[in-house]
């Protein structure tokens, strides 16, 4: 088949970027002077100043691993930020079949410099044109809080840096027991470590972003399921002069988690296993001196989950009141899920009822029947138990809690909200492995909204759908308050369709016609009783 050279042009605007001749870029932070890489993108005229891999944090491991982290220390020779630093510690905490399921659709490829626990890196991709104050993007990278790294190819910011005139900053940060260990030997204030990461990460963006021409006051937090979830974490604890003036999330929020506050029984099962015990002091010195492959080999044999506590410092514990007395970030906010988030959970699933026992425990017979009810086999959509299982987690764990949090966020907070809905398919992002169609699943849209999907198998309507959406995104982020695009937005904007137009409107009546079913649960929560639900 011939592609238009129009087509062509436009693919590989996107395309991965390549070295140029270009002298290297040098900047000087407050550790030192920095020395990165400059690259571009075919027949694009805009040079990107890519700096990969600049410490933001002492290594957190010996002593400092279950540590807060603190700043670097100064380097006096250039330190040459040319290549990807290690990721945090990969932890896949969940069954086998699940497991499989994540790693492939997750982790593939895998960290391309390994794992290490000296992790604490920072990638600053920079448009390489005349003068400062540069809109900033902070890019929080998803992973269930169990795995994820900011140097996987799809995170890549070359295309929104030269195509958008934005800087793209993205951090590393510790997950699973590296990061939320819940010890009862640490003070309650130093358990969500990969949240502290986040901070210092912004706090450096706030020190260092003007050397690269970047204005600290233009920060844009953005993130993708749990990163989305960070995103909101961020907002609803930081109330007060938030280093950050606009957030977008992608398919996360902060509420609607399983949090269990009391519960250690992950890190004391980890504590038996390592024969780590005696007083508080001992128990960390032992867990501290243990070697990391091991700890990460135990976790993912005994499928632990470590996860988050309510500090009320980096994550409350009433997140839906403070978002509805208005007692958070006041920035506004774009967010939204995608049409088919839940299929890619429901691969290895294959009964309705035992799926929602699994993952909705311990509610009256009459709420699984009515949601059984309500998805029946046949309708639109729902031809099978695997697009059924799909769409109720869609409708659970996605769909409904972001339309609460956006009803919430601009009725309640009285804050600027603009909400859309990803619905595209494309064959170059679909897994051919599973047999299945997974629609626009979990994850998918992001590297239509980098710019950085496979270049083999691309259609023009990627290439339009994608531009569009980079476009989208880095004009709210220019100008927050303005809104995505500085154009009259819809009820609810649909990126992408079956009919291949960019845009188009939804009723919020019928997208989240089913979040009746859900929201006494949720309403759990607003009375300060956390619904049993599953965690991302």
């Amino acid at each position: 088949m011939k592609y238009s050279a129009r087509i062509l042009l436009a693919s590989l605007l996107l395309c991965a970027s390549v070295l140029s001749t270009l002298s290297a870029p040098s900047v000087t932070i407050d550790a030192g002077i920095v020395v990165g890489t400059v690259t571009s993108l075919p027949f694009v005229p805009v040079k990107v100043n890519k700096f990969l891999g600049i410490p933001f944090a002492e290594p957190p491991k010996g002593n400092r691993r279950f540590a807060p982290p603190v700043p670097p220390k100064s380097w006096s020779k250039p330190f040459k930020a040319t290549a990807n630093a290690p990721s945090c510690i990969q932890q896949f905490s969940c069954p086998k079949a699940e497991r499989f399921v994540k790693k492939l659709a997750f982790n593939t490829p895998g960290p391309p410099a390994g794992e290490s626990e000296d992790c604490l890196y920072i990638n600053i991709f920079a448009p390489r044109t005349s003068g400062g104050n540069k809109t900033v993007m902070f890019w929080i990278y998803g992973g269930f809080l169990d795995f994820g790294f900011n140097s996987a190819p799809k995170y890549d910011g070359s295309s929104f840096a030269a195509n958008q005139d934005v800087i793209v900053v993205a951090p590393n940060y510790r997950t699973n027991v590296f990061g939320f260990p819940r010890s009862p030997q640490l003070p309650l204030e130093q358990r969500n470590l990969g949240f502290l990461d986040q901070r210092l990460a912004l706090s450096w963006v706030q020190r260092n972003i003007h050397a690269f021409g970047g204005d600290p006051t233009k920060v844009t937090i953005f993130g993708e399921s749990a990163g989305a979830r960070s995103v909101d974490d961020l907002i609803t604890t930081m109330p007060d002069n938030p280093p950050f003036r606009a957030a977008i999330m992608q398919s996360g929020q902060a509420t609607s988690y399983k949090l269990e506050n009391s519960n250690t029984s992950a890190w004391d099962t980890l504590m038996s296993k390592l024969n780590c015990n005696g007083n508080n002091s001992e128990i960390l010195s032992c867990a501290r001196a243990a070697k990391v492959n091991t700890i990460k080999a135990l976790a993912e044999e005994l499928a632990l989950a470590f996860r988050p506590v309510s500090d009320n410092i980096t994550q409350l514990e009433f997140v839906d009141a403070a978002r509805a007395t208005g007692n958070i970030a006041k920035v506004p906010i774009l967010t939204g899920t995608n049409g088919q988030e839940g299929r890619i959970f429901a691969i290895d699933q294959s009964n309705v009822t035992a799926f929602l026992h699994s993952k909705i425990p311990d509610q009256p017979l009459s709420f699984y029947e009515a949601v059984l009810a309500a998805y029946p086999k046949g309708a639109p959509g729902l031809k099978n138990v695997f697009e059924i299982i799909g769409q109720i987690a869609t409708d659970f764990r996605f769909q409904c809690p972001c339309a609460a949090l956006a009803n919430s966020s601009s009725s309640q907070a009285s804050i600027p909200t603009w909400r859309y809905y990803f619905n595209a398919t494309f064959p170059n992002t679909q897994f051919p492995l599973f047999g299945l169609d997974l629609g626009a699943y979990h994850s998918s849209e992001i590297s239509i909204v980098f710019g950085t999907y496979p270049i083999l198998g691309f259609t023009e309507y990627e290439v339009r759908l994608s531009k569009y959406m980079q476009t989208t995104w880095a004009d709210f982020a220019k100008h927050p308050l303005s809104g995505p695009g500085f154009r009259e937005w819809p009820n609810v904007a649909v990126m992408g369709t079956a009919e291949k137009a960019l845009e188009s409107d939804t009723d919020a009546g019928t997208l989240d016609a089913k979040c009746p079913l859900y929201q006494p649960l949720y309403q759990e929560a607003d009375r300060h009783v956390r619904p049993k639900t599953y965690d991302r």
